[in-house]
């Protein structure tokens, strides 16, 4: 029997607003296997977020459970990397001291100066090469989601878990970041990839990015369905997105979301 990297069993996360419960998750199921990218799609308010504080270790369930690797999940954890929807970059360090701090956290025991030579590899990887002595505040803002993109990938954690890393960024950088996480996460071969859960708004990142699609319901978040993305890697963004087949899968995944919605406020059915 296989085991998933993650499994997500019954998950049931609920907040307390002026004394009153808020379900924010409800009985969310799904697995993400070794060295797989799954993204979490949904409307605003569905849980996304929330669903990836849980993996992280900073929210608690209040039913259900999560194992890594067959083990509970029980707070954070040096196998898990984290990409915020901004940047998180500390603003007193310079950008390779950022890196470093973070494969300082992660891996413990290296020198210094191997931590330096590894920021200054993921430095160059990012195309950022020659900016390690900037400060945050001295880097554009996809600049800096470039930084904090390679400092979780320098920090060789097991598992990603980004958080609309690139909603902030113009659309002409949105792309470029999209296409070198791909180009990162699937190396060379020489490695094992890493393992992705990607929160986005946006269903062509999800299509591009992923191997599967997990569809949440709107509030509270349940899994709507879980689709496998048909389409062979590596994907070429401008043919792909020619094809009658990418068509008819993104009109599949708006379907879902946009039928959920207008159930539950009573509209009619969106045909697309």
């Amino acid at each position: 029997m296989t085991t998933n990297k993650i499994e997500i069993k019954n998950l049931t996360v609920n907040y307390i607003e002026n004394k009153k419960s808020f379900n924010a998750l409800h009985d969310v199921s799904f697995g993400v296997a070794d060295g797989e990218f799954v993204s979490v799609i949904g409307a605003s308010g569905c849980g996304k977020s929330t669903l990836l504080s849980v993996l992280e270790g900073i929210y608690k369930a209040a039913g259900g459970s999560v194992e890594i690797n067959g083990k509970e999940l029980k707070g954070t954890g040096t196998e898990r990397g984290v990409v915020f929807q901004h940047y998180s970059l500390f603003p007193w360090m310079t950008t390779r001291n950022n890196i470093a701090f973070g494969i300082k956290q992660a891996q413990r025991g290296i020198k210094r100066s191997e931590r330096l030579r590894i920021a200054d590899e993921f430095l160059s990887k990012v195309g950022l090469k020659g900016f390690g002595e900037k400060y945050p505040s001295q880097l554009s803002g996809g600049m800096q989601q470039r930084a904090a993109i390679a400092r979780a990938l320098a920090m060789n954690t097991e598992i990603l878990l980004m958080d609309e890393p690139f909603s902030a960024i113009d659309a002409k950088n949105r792309v470029i970041l999209q296409e070198l996480l791909l180009s990162l996460w699937e190396g060379d071969g020489s490695e094992p990839r890493k393992t992705v859960v990607f929160v986005t708004h946006d269903i062509d990142e999800a299509i591009l990015l992923s191997d599967k699609i997990v569809v949440l319901t709107a509030h509270p978040g349940t899994v709507n369905e879980i689709v496998k993305v048909p389409f062979s890697r590596p994907r070429n963004r401008s043919e792909l997105i020619k094809t009658e087949e990418y068509g008819r899968f993104r009109n599949k995944l708006l379907s879902l979301l946009y039928n959920d919605i207008a159930e539950r406020i009573g509209g009619d059915e969106v045909v697309l």
